[in-house]
């Protein structure tokens, strides 16, 4: 599996996976074959039974350090959240396999907010986080703002949106 998209909140229903579930039909209109993991479906006690000396031995979580550790390029899709992205998200990259799971791959990312900043600073966290990790993460980063109004029941209002999201995988594609 070369492309997985990463839902960066396990909230549930949110904006992040229906994005990141648009993102996924766009990358198939490419001809391009994607897996997605909601952080939603992560299970609920792997901060206490999945990291540090328990790493590799839960059977729950087991799986996304699988999907993680074969996937060749990543998407991640991240939530603004109080200025940063959410604590789940560096949780589940704390419980990849170090340096394996990001070393000499390759990175997308998309933020969204509420706000006008688009999930600027949140990128720039996880940029930072990835970049330590030996991850290659492409310049071209959309910052969606607004979300609310410009992503309505699973499409985006504003077309500028879609655009950008298409630049960026044929960017990816190159990468």
């Amino acid at each position: 599996m070369d492309y997985l998209i990463i839902c960066g909140t396990n909230r549930k229903n949110s904006k992040s996976k229906k994005i990141s579930q648009f993102y996924q039909g766009l990358l198939e209109k490419k001809g391009i074959a994607s897996q997605l993991i909601d952080l939603a479906g992560l299970p609920d006690d792997y901060i206490a039974s999945a990291l540090y000396e328990n790493a590799g031995k839960n059977a729950s979580f087991q799986p996304f350090r699988d999907q993680m550790k074969v996937a060749r390029k990543m998407v991640f899709v991240v939530a603004e959240y109080n200025g940063s992205f959410p604590g789940v998200l560096k949780a589940f990259i704390d419980g990849m396999e170090y340096p394996g799971t990001f070393k000499n791959k390759k990175a997308a990312l998309i933020g969204l907010s509420s706000g006008v900043q688009g999930g600027g600073l949140a990128l720039s966290h996880l940029t930072d986080i990835l970049n330590y990790c030996g991850t290659h993460v492409l310049a071209q980063k959309p910052k969606l703002s607004h979300i609310e109004k410009n992503f309505v029941k699973g499409q985006f209002t504003n077309p500028f949106y879609v655009q950008l999201l298409e630049e960026q995988i044929d960017e990816f594609i190159d990468f």
